[in-house]
């Protein structure tokens, strides 16, 4: 997480880390002083300038990493783990955090002196040696440059947070470049996996539908040429049986599309209608009490039923529960089989669900380990 300054840190502290973060700047310029000056030959010249440079960058990332520890401790900042710096960004931060330290410690000093000025003031107001008209004109002056200090300060302590995000944290420009990859990468993918749901329906329309319908009209066909009665009757009910599993793989794969009780019923009767249409007993548990954005019960629904629809091909399931649950701005769908588990998280159904999810800047998490179970559970941002 990237670092806020001053989240949770109280004046005093946030005041005496002020103050160890101007003996933090003084240790980081003394290092360029002397480590520059002793190392500096070594860096103008090609082939010691890689050895110079490591033993430069041992003493600046000890000091970055004291910086760190400072902001940690006295700011309550939080950053990210595993993120490293650059050299080069190491660099730029300790040069520019031994100027602002020095130029606090610069403001602080005035800001002392200054007091010390206001107490010889009252000191003087109070045995009569100071003018009426001289008294006003020192207040007033006392407390523009007052005002300008206590600014300075803010100024500066608001420069050191926001450098520090920069050198201890992706800054802003690296998360916005992540951000466009991401999107990127999400486009791409949503595109490929709607021109392979497009692929799996034509399929399932020409090997389904359609070699059913051409045999629907060759029993059509035959009872219409046929002489004998009895076997006319029977071709017709046969015909008769075949258009209603017609109609039923049709109905399947109009539900595949996009399913029409989502815009009439709602995702939970959608859901009521996968846990019918489900050979596998299917229990349901539907906890959310505001209304959903329709792109996110597009995804939980299209998540439940192909997990549901791959327990029950392949997974030898005896039993399959599903949990819809809202939390805030975070909507969460688990779906868990007791079934023998190895699905294969690079699948097209589930990578094609990965997508989907990723869209809508969710989570999709496959935890399918050999012999069961299999839970698939999606976090989808309802923000």
């Amino acid at each position: 997480m990237q670092g806020e300054p001053g989240g949770t840190a109280s004046w005093p502290r946030r005041g005496v880390g002020t103050l160890v973060g101007c003996a933090t700047a003084l240790l980081g310029a003394l290092h360029f002083l002397v480590a520059g000056a002793a190392l500096g030959p070594f860096l103008l010249r090609p082939r010691t300038r890689a050895a110079a440079l490591r033993i430069l960058m041992a003493g600046a990332r000890r000091l970055a990493g004291l910086e760190r520890l400072r902001r940690s401790a006295f700011f309550g900042d939080r950053f990210p783990g595993r993120y490293q710096a650059s050299d080069r960004k190491i660099l730029r931060y300790l040069a520019v955090r031994a100027a602002t330290g020095l130029l606090c410690a610069v403001v602080i000093g005035l800001l002392v002196f200054g007091a010390v000025l206001a107490g010889l003031l009252v000191h003087g107001a109070v045995r009569g040696t100071l003018g009426r008209y001289e008294l006003l004109g020192q207040v007033l002056l006392g407390g523009v440059l007052l005002f300008l200090d206590v600014q300075g300060l803010y100024s500066l302590a608001a420069l050191d947070a926001r450098t520090a995000r920069e050198c201890f944290g992706p800054s802003e420009r690296e998360l916005l470049r992540r951000r466009i990859d991401e999107l990127a990468a999400s486009r791409a993918a949503v595109v490929e996996a709607v021109d392979a749901e497009r692929r799996r329906i034509e399929r399932d329309l020409h090997d389904g539908v359609q070699q059913r319908l051409v045999a629907l009209a060759m029993l059509i066909g035959r009872a219409r040429r046929g002489r004998d009665p009895g076997q006319s009757d029977a071709l017709l009910l046969q015909a008769h049986e075949e258009s209603q599993g017609v109609l039923t793989e049709l109905r399947e794969v109009a539900w595949r599309v996009y399913p029409s009780a989502l815009d009439g019923l709602g995702l939970e009767e959608a859901l009521g209608g996968v846990a019918e249409r489900c050979a596998i007993p299917l229990r349901t548990r539907f906890e959310v009490g505001a209304p959903l954005p329709r792109p996110v019960e597009t995804a939980a629904y299209f998540v439940v039923s192909e997990s549901v629809t791959n327990a029950a091909k392949h997974s030898s399931a005896s039993a399959i529960s599903v949990a819809v649950v809202l939390d805030g701005e975070r909507l969460t769908v688990r779906v868990e089989d007791d079934g023998t588990g190895g699905a294969d998280a690079t699948g097209g159904g589930l990578t094609g669900l990965r997508s989907r999810v990723a869209a809508l800047d969710g989570v999709l998490h496959i935890h399918s380990p050999l012999g069961g179970p299999t839970t698939v559970t999606a976090e989808l941002p309802c923000a």
